[in-house]
C-alpha cells in the first residue's frame, strides 16, 4: 500500500502541469437584452455588467459604423413612393409619324431619265411614280415612255387607287391612257403592288381596253448595294395583249420584252447619276409589224441618266 502511494505521488510531479489545464471557452455573443419592461431602474453611475451598451443616436435615415457592419437593411436615403408626376416625366408625349395616323403624305420618283444611243443618234427615256395619301389609302400615279429623233414614240400614264392589304403590299385599281403609237386608247387596270421576300420590287397589273381588248405587265426590279452609295439595279419588264391590235403595232401573246443592268452612285438618296445598258426583243406577230414599219426588233443600248425622287 504503501508502494502505491508513493508511486502516484512521483507520477503527479512528473507530469507536466498544462495537461491539467482546462479548454479556452468559445467565445459567445452577448445574449439579446430582455423586454424593457422586465429592466429594472440603475443608477446611471453603476450600470448593470449583463446589460450590453446601446450604439450612440444617429440622426434619422443614417447609421453607425458598428450598424453597417451588423448587416442593416434599412437603405441610408428612404425611397420616395412614385407619382403622378414621376410617370409623366418619364413618359413624355413625343411627336412624330405614328403607324396608321391620318396624316398625308407624298412622294415622286423618277426611276429613269436618261439618255439612250440608239442607231439613228439618240433618244430619251423616262419612267416615273408617285403616290399621295395616307399609310393605308394612296393615289398612285405612273408614266413612262421614249422618244427618238424629235418625236414621241411611245407614251403612256396611269393613275390608280392604292389599298394596302398586308405588310408591304397593296391592291391597285384605276385607269390607264395610253397617247402613242397608234390612236389613243384607254384602259381598266388592276393588279398588285409591292416587296417580295429577297427584297424584290413587284409590279403586276392586268388590263381591259374600252376596246375589249386584255393586256398584263410584269415588272421586276431588284437593288444590290455594292457599297453604301454604289448600288447595281437589275430590272425586267414583260407585256403581254391578249389579240393583235395592227393600228398599234401589237400582237398576241408576249409582244415585247425590256431588261436593263443600271449602276448609279448616290451622292445623296435623292440625287442619283448612273450608267447602264437595256435590251429590248420583241416577239410573234408584234416582230411582224415592227419589221414592215421599219424599227429594230431587237437591240441593246448604252443608257446615261439620272435617278431622282423627293
Amino acid at each position: 500500500m504503501r508502494w502505491f502511494v508513493i508511486t502516484g505521488a512521483v507520477l503527479a510531479a512528473a507530469w507536466p502541469a498544462s495537461s491539467y489545464a482546462q479548454p479556452t471557452a468559445t467565445p459567445r455573443t452577448a445574449p439579446a437584452p430582455p423586454a424593457a419592461e422586465a429592466h429594472p431602474q440603475h443608477d446611471p453611475q453603476h450600470p448593470d455588467p449583463t446589460t450590453p451598451h446601446e450604439p450612440p443616436s444617429t440622426a434619422a435615415g443614417q447609421t453607425t459604423d458598428a450598424q453597417a457592419g451588423q448587416g442593416t437593411t434599412q437603405p441610408l436615403t428612404p425611397i420616395p413612393p412614385i407619382t403622378d408626376a414621376d410617370r409623366a416625366a418619364a413618359f413624355p408625349d413625343v411627336e412624330g409619324h405614328t403607324v396608321q395616323d391620318n396624316a398625308l403624305h407624298s412622294f415622286v420618283l423618277f426611276d429613269q431619265l436618261e439618255w439612250q444611243a440608239i442607231e439613228t443618234g439618240g433618244g430619251l427615256n423616262w419612267d416615273a411614280k408617285g403616290w399621295l395619301g395616307r399609310d393605308r389609302d394612296r393615289l398612285w400615279f405612273r408614266t413612262e415612255g421614249q422618244a427618238e429623233d424629235g418625236r414621241l414614240d411611245d407614251a403612256e400614264a396611269h393613275l390608280l387607287y392604292g389599298r394596302a392589304f398586308a405588310r408591304w403590299w397593296e391592291v391597285v385599281v384605276g385607269l390607264r391612257q395610253d397617247v402613242r403609237p397608234g390612236p389613243s386608247q384607254s384602259w381598266l387596270a388592276f393588279g398588285v403592288q409591292g416587296l417580295a421576300p429577297s427584297w424584290f420590287d413587284i409590279e403586276a397589273t392586268v388590263y381591259v381596253s374600252d376596246a375589249g381588248q386584255t393586256a398584263a405587265r410584269l415588272e421586276v426590279e431588284y437593288e444590290l448595294l455594292m457599297t453604301n452609295r454604289l448600288i447595281l439595279q437589275p430590272l425586267v419588264e414583260v407585256d403581254l395583249y391578249g389579240k393583235s391590235n395592227a393600228e398599234r403595232g401589237i400582237g398576241a401573246g408576249v409582244s415585247d420584252v425590256d431588261a436593263g443592268l443600271r449602276m448609279r452612285y448616290e451622292f445623296r438618296r435623292e440625287f442619283a447619276p448612273y450608267v447602264g445598258v437595256t435590251w429590248r426583243r420583241t416577239f410573234g406577230r408584234t416582230t411582224d409589224f415592227a419589221e414592215a414599219a421599219g424599227e429594230t426588233v431587237a437591240g441593246l443600248r448604252f443608257v446615261a441618266g439620272l435617278r431622282l425622287w423627293y
